[in-house]
């Protein structure tokens, strides 16, 4: 396994896969990375060499991904939760924020909007 950047990568998948395992890459981000470093498509982890390993930290190191990423996005929530507009109550409240309906379906929004903040209610 190739440890970068806190992340293990399995030997056995290939590169483009493998750099989803970061948290903020997805699917078209990792085949732009994989073009913009001219790694083949067919190409491996176990396969990569010191230098093209050395070449992707680099280039993982100059993005927002990770602990960087998710906490940029905790202060992003917490921001409009301070300033008290709509976003931020719809937060606060763990309710859907895009406009969505909650008559019926909101279930998932309720799990997942109180992650990212302490859940105390609606009080700011």
């Amino acid at each position: 396994m190739l440890h970068l950047l806190g992340v293990n990568l399995p030997d056995r998948k290939l590169v483009s896969t493998a750099l989803q395992y970061f948290y903020g890459i997805g699917e078209p981000t990792a085949l732009k990375l994989c073009e913009k470093l001219k790694f083949p498509q067919n190409l491996r982890v176990s396969e990569l060499s010191e230098v093209q390993v050395n070449d992707l930290t680099n280039t993982l190191a100059s993005m927002t991904i990770e602990t960087d990423l998710k906490r940029q996005v905790r202060e992003h929530v917490m921001h409009h939760r301070n300033i008290n507009n709509y976003i931020g109550r719809r937060h606060a409240m763990s309710l859907p924020v895009r406009g969505q309906r909650t008559r019926n379906n909101a279930k998932t929004a309720k799990r997942l909007n109180g992650r990212w903040v302490q859940r105390r209610g609606f009080s700011m």
